[in-house]
């Protein structure tokens, strides 16, 4: 949460408007479930070094180290208007005074209610709907971080999967060849290279993209993964920057439907809302199993205290954001 609050006093330092972004993006309306009209959320992850998830594959491949360079050159220009350091530690210590409580944690409507609110005075320097973009991506990313604890990775076979499509991505519809990295015979054939790239791409995908992902695909293979990294360089297949990045988004778009057998289960509602307690153990054990996975990984991996773990499960379930981002 404090992230989030830096967020917002951030916003009022940043340019409205960054013609390198648009450059790049085009239509920011494209973003609008994750991001505010003006870009402001992605240059902030920019300048941190981080590439959001929700970017399109076409986005991703234009966003070269020359438009890097160009967005971030025009952080020279900002930081001259908005909240000074002093108003931000000022306005944090209000903030933290009012609302840390030993038996309640601070959440984003918390925050909203704050600078909307409490502090009215203060949203005038915030960008119109910056608050409700913040909540978007916001959202987003907690629906990540439950799907990405609730998901069990049998990295075995997505392994053999990846490798095996890298291999056949060289032969010709019809052929049949033993991959070099697994051994598994295959018989090289649409229906091979759709049943993985529907993994790769989602469910969705045009045939046309599918096709135009393949070829791209088995050019980056041969020119590069194949010859360079791992021929010359001695670089193992899995370790490959090709392979790393399809492995990325294989296990993104697996994740995608890792909730679906949960959300109508109101059994497994009440078992995150009586996790830790005694009544915990009234419930079946696989639901059991289920919950205990998810609320160590959320503790360990993206550090939340078991509360906080209880409550953002709750917030996503009860607010059905599984179909507020659905592709």
């Amino acid at each position: 949460m404090l992230h989030n609050f830096a967020r917002v006093i951030i916003s009022t330092r940043l340019s409205t408007k960054s013609e390198a972004l648009l450059e790049w993006i085009g239509d920011p309306k494209k973003y609008s479930l994750y991001c505010d009209e003006n870009l402001q959320l992605l240059k902030m992850e920019i300048y941190t070094g981080y590439i959001p998830s929700w970017l399109t594959e076409e986005d991703r491949k234009r966003f070269t180290a020359k438009r890097r360079r160009k967005i971030i050159a025009e952080s020279v220009s900002e930081g001259i208007r908005g909240f000074s350091g002093r108003d931000s530690i000022k306005i944090f210590n209000e903030f933290y005074a009012k609302y840390a409580r030993e038996d309640k944690l601070i959440d984003m409507s918390t925050l909203c209610m704050f600078f909307t609110k409490v502090r009215k005075d203060l949203s005038k320097s915030i960008p119109e709907r910056f608050l409700l973009s913040l909540l978007d991506m916001y959202d987003y990313t907690i629906l990540q971080e439950v799907k990405e604890s609730l998901y069990y990775y049998n990295e075995e076979q997505i392994a053999r999967d990846l490798q095996n499509y890298l291999f056949a991505s060289n032969f010709e519809i019809g052929s049949v060849a033993t991959c070099s990295f697994t051994g598994d015979r295959i018989e090289i054939s649409d229906v091979f290279f759709e049943s993985i790239e529907r993994r790769l791409l989602g469910e969705k995908q045009a045939e046309k993209i599918r096709l135009a992902f393949r070829e791209e695909t088995q050019k980056t293979y041969a020119a590069k993964t194949l010859t360079q990294e791992a021929m010359l360089e001695g670089i193992p297949v899995t370790e490959t920057e090709l392979y790393q990045a399809l492995h990325e988004r294989y296990v993104f778009n697996l994740k995608e439907k890792v909730l679906e057998p949960f959300l109508k289960n109101e059994n497994f509602r009440q078992a995150i809302k009586d996790f830790n307690e005694e009544s915990f153990k009234s419930h079946d054990r696989r639901i059991r199993d289920d919950v205990t996975f998810l609320m160590n990984n959320l503790c360990e991996k993206c550090k939340y205290i078991p509360q906080g773990a209880k409550e953002i499960c709750i917030y996503v379930i009860d607010n059905e954001l599984t179909n507020k981002f659905a592709k």
